[in-house]
């Protein structure tokens, strides 16, 4: 298919499971329209459903930067979504985009790639490792001569432990047993049981139980108790604090090790609301392990979002200049942090 030189350069998508951002980027890396619609993983949707999603988004872009939505809207669609975990789904996905009509060429791949080239120098290439942890947990790395190491990244069943949903059944499981004799005493239980306005712990899982409180979707808002209880020195919370801080290096150093990358230099980007949150127990016990092991590895919390890493790969595809990349961040220069309250959020 083609199109004119005239459209917008990347149409550029960052899937998650709770909300999608899609961008649109002109040939110079100047930022033309941006949307926010909801969460368009393939796993919640299917492929058909989360197209019909993004369809709708894509309708909104391309009337904010003035381009018709009946043919392409950009010369490249980058998409990265959460749920596009096996090479299958990625070619699927793809495939999928290319039918779509909105661009001549498209790729699809798992978001966690967005976010390492969201993070990483531009004059450096696309060697480095990337975590993200939000919602769930995953890690990528990518060697510079492009091979790559990532893993299944399904949760407990593929070996996955933390993100805000492992840590709330994390909490649940110690507040539980604190509360009925079988596990030391911690004051995640009184404090959760707070913040759904519930006697107990009990009558948490009893509501989780019957349906009225959702074993994900409201759970995972209790994540900010845990950080709040550790910094009051609750012996339990930190003890959660510091195992999420060496699983993430754990995550990162493996791959580091099955691609032969040295940890002097290497760059690790960190990612999704729990790390970007910046909480410093958490940061000091993420700097501690990464000290012991991995010395001379660099550590960056992306200051970006992973949509426009999504558009940096798209810029890169089309071979466009550096000095559209430096367009592009500036465009989203200082962003806010995350508070406490997004720190379960990917």
């Amino acid at each position: 298919m083609g199109v004119s030189d005239s459209l917008p350069a990347v149409l550029a998508i960052d899937g998650g499971n709770s909300k999608t951002e899609m961008v649109l980027v002109a040939t110079d890396g100047t930022l033309l329209a941006t949307v926010r619609g909801p969460g368009a993983s393939q796993e919640h949707h299917g492929i058909d459903g989360a197209m019909s999603i993004l369809r709708g988004l894509v309708r909104e872009l391309a009337e904010q930067a003035r381009v018709a939505s009946d043919g392409p809207v950009a010369r490249h669609a980058s998409a990265y979504l959460a749920g596009c975990d096996l090479p299958a789904e990625e070619a699927a996905l793809t495939e999928a985009l290319r039918a779509q009509g909105w661009s001549a060429t498209a790729v699809a791949a798992n978001d966690t790639f967005a976010l390492l080239r969201a993070g990483l120098p531009d004059d450096v290439g696309g060697s480095g490792v990337a975590v993200t942890c939000g919602a769930g947990i995953n890690c990528v790395a990518v060697a510079p001569d492009g091979r790559v190491a990532r893993y299944l990244a399904l949760g407990t069943l593929t070996g996955d432990w933390g993100g805000g949903r492992g840590l709330a059944h994390a909490m649940m499981w110690h507040a539980m047993r604190a509360e009925d004799g079988r596990g030391p005493a911690t004051s995640l239980g009184p404090a959760m049981a707070a913040h759904f306005g519930m006697p107990s712990v009990a009558d948490i899982a009893i509501a989780v139980h019957q349906g009225r409180l959702g074993e994900w979707d409201d759970l995972i808002t209790i994540v900010p108790v845990l950080f709040a209880a550790a910094a009051a020195g609750d012996e339990v919370a930190a003890g959660l604090v510091g195992r999420q801080a060496a699983e993430v290096c754990l995550m990162a150093v493996t791959a580091m090790r099955r691609l032969g990358l040295p940890s002097e230099g290497t760059t690790v980007v960190l990612g999704g609301g729990l790390l970007q949150a910046r909480h410093p127990l958490l940061s000091s016990a993420l700097d501690s392990e990464f000290a012991a092991r991995a010395p001379g590895a660099t550590l960056r919390v992306a200051d970006v979002p992973p949509v426009a890493g999504a558009a940096l790969l798209g810029l890169d595809h089309l071979g466009l200049t550096a000095l559209a990349a430096q367009r592009l961040r500036q465009c989203f220069a200082a962003p806010s942090q995350p508070s406490e309250d997004s720190l379960a959020t990917a």
